[in-house]
């Protein structure tokens, strides 16, 4: 046996395990769960690394991923592997650029429903046109468009602490859909921002809805009275002791009168007392 194949048979160490890692809140079936976070994941399977990922969905239900932040196109963490020292983990994906997101914008602000939707906190199901329609991806579909690496001694790629890492990232995606955008470039401040002014700039509104200029509406003022409308005609009021001739007749006689004739004054003097 060569030197450079000793790590064949060498015994595997035990994985050092964490206390207050960032631990996946699925603990057993699949981790994402909305559309987005899901479509996510079958990206990278359709860059043939279904089999790695599996490797890290162990490592993320146990919390091993001791940090993940997410800023601007890179994703970085620390995952706590068989070392004393924890694993640097990066992913990578290619920003926008700002003329290539200001078409997105443009695109997104033509359509109340997106801008609406994006408003409550969720991602329009097809968004992913709007960036097809100007000729980008969402989601890094090609390997140059996206990029991982680690520090840990594995050459495959993802590893178990990269796999661990992309499964937090699609959790993470699930509670906020507006870390995708981030990741492409585009805060979401930023987007909303922009898309507001796009709105609030795409001109005036048609004719039918305008309001008539100052001068046109003094003309008028000063013009002869137009023909006031027809009064509406208002409901006959009631006779206080109506509601006794919809009752039915009482059989109760009394001094020779039905009981129903005596009770109508005392209708009628309650309504004259509250006038």
């Amino acid at each position: 046996m060569s030197d450079d194949e000793w790590w064949r048979d060498a015994p595997a160490k035990p994985v050092i395990r964490v206390e207050d890692g960032v631990r996946a809140r699925s603990l057993r079936g699949e981790i994402a769960r909305s559309w987005w976070s899901r479509r996510f994941l079958s990206v990278l399977e359709s860059l043939g690394l279904s089999g790695r990922l599996d490797r890290g969905k162990r490592y993320a239900r146990q919390g091993q991923v001791l940090s993940l932040s997410l800023s601007k196109s890179i994703v970085v963490g620390q995952v706590q592997g068989t070392r004393p020292e924890p694993y640097r983990v990066r992913i990578v994906a290619r920003a926008f650029t700002d003329e290539q997101w200001e078409q997105v914008e443009q695109a997104l602000a033509g359509q109340a429903v997106f801008l609406a939707k994006l408003l409550a906190g969720d991602m329009p199901d097809d968004i992913e046109a709007v960036f097809d329609g100007v000729g980008l991806r969402l989601f890094p579909d090609d390997r140059q468009d996206l990029s991982m690496d680690c520090t840990c001694p594995d050459w495959q790629v993802p590893c178990k602490h990269l796999a661990a890492a992309c499964y937090l990232l699609a959790e993470s995606f699930d509670t906020d859909p507006f870390e995708i955008l981030a990741w492409r470039g585009r805060g979401r401040q930023e987007l909303l921002d922009n898309l507001r002014g796009l709105r609030e700039r795409s001109g005036p509104a048609p004719a039918e809805e305008r309001e008539p200029p100052l001068s046109e509406l003094l003309e008028e003022f000063w013009g002869p009275p137009t023909t006031p409308p027809a009064p509406v005609a208002q409901p006959a009021v009631a006779a206080p002791d109506a509601l006794l001739d919809q009752l039915d007749a009482l059989p109760v006689i009394v001094r020779g009168k039905p009981l129903v004739e005596l009770l109508r004054p005392a209708y009628r003097a309650m309504v004259e007392e509250s006038e």
